[in-house]
């Protein structure tokens, strides 16, 4: 792994050589690059989703899963887990759809939203979210965790796979261009972009006792990303 110094001075760069790029709306970013999507992550993640699939308690039946995409985890999870039933909400309809392709016979209920604002049809022994929850503040994450809290059964589990920002000066430097540029282009602030802006592990672990989780812990880790496990009382 880079030396920290080493990674911000390139991030600094790279945003520098970037700062004129078009920002993109979510749904646009993830539709226009479906056909190589899964090559793409797997190539980054492929342990990361096994060991988000691993995480999950081994009498899990019923789990929602955030920003669920094609599937990549899912494929691992329904390895595990074949009889699985699973809601799964993304704001993309083509990635839900290869996603319906792809586990046609599974109990699979698909929701195309965001799941800022979709209801969670609760009660689930655990919610499952990998490499989607790193573009939103704390302030935007709580009510989310809040929400995911009630809707998980006493003794639920909330896995949370995703990549983290090395320090909060990645943190705060991410977030402080995302909004320069957002002024910019006059993108309203409701509109979903796809820009990076990933929180510290210390204070998305925070976030998620704010929220009413009170053991919060790592689950997993490799170089690329982290799993966290947040359970409720």
């Amino acid at each position: 792994m880079k030396p920290t110094e080493t990674y911000m001075r390139e991030l600094r760069a790279w945003l520098a050589e970037t700062e004129n790029a078009p920002l993109e709306e979510m749904d646009a970013f993830f539709t226009r690059r479906l056909d190589g999507y899964e090559a793409h992550m797997l190539a980054h993640w492929a342990d990361d989703y096994k060991n988000l699939a691993d995480a999950l308690p081994p009498g899990a039946k019923r789990i929602l899963d955030l920003g669920c995409g094609t599937g990549l985890e899912l494929d691992e999870i329904f390895r595990r887990f074949p009889e699985m039933q699973v809601v799964g909400v993304d704001l993309s309809p083509a990635m839900l759809e290869k996603l319906r392709e792809k586990h046609a016979g599974r109990a699979l209920e698909l929701i195309c939203g965001s799941y800022f604002t979709v209801e969670f049809p609760g009660p689930f022994d655990a919610v499952v979210s990998f490499e989607s929850l790193h573009h939103f503040t704390a302030a935007e994450k709580v009510p989310l965790f809040r929400k995911i809290h009630r809707a998980l059964a006493p003794g639920g589990v909330f896995l949370n796979g995703d990549y983290f920002a090395r320090c909060p000066e990645e943190e705060a430097l991410l977030r402080e261009t995302l909004e320069r540029r957002r002024a910019a282009a006059h993108i309203p602030p409701d509109v979903f972009i796809h820009f990076d802006t990933p929180l510290t592990v210390a204070h998305e672990m925070q976030a998620l006792r704010d929220a009413g989780f009170p053991d919060v812990r790592v689950a997993a880790e490799t170089e690329g990303a982290v799993v966290l496990c947040a359970q409720k009382a």
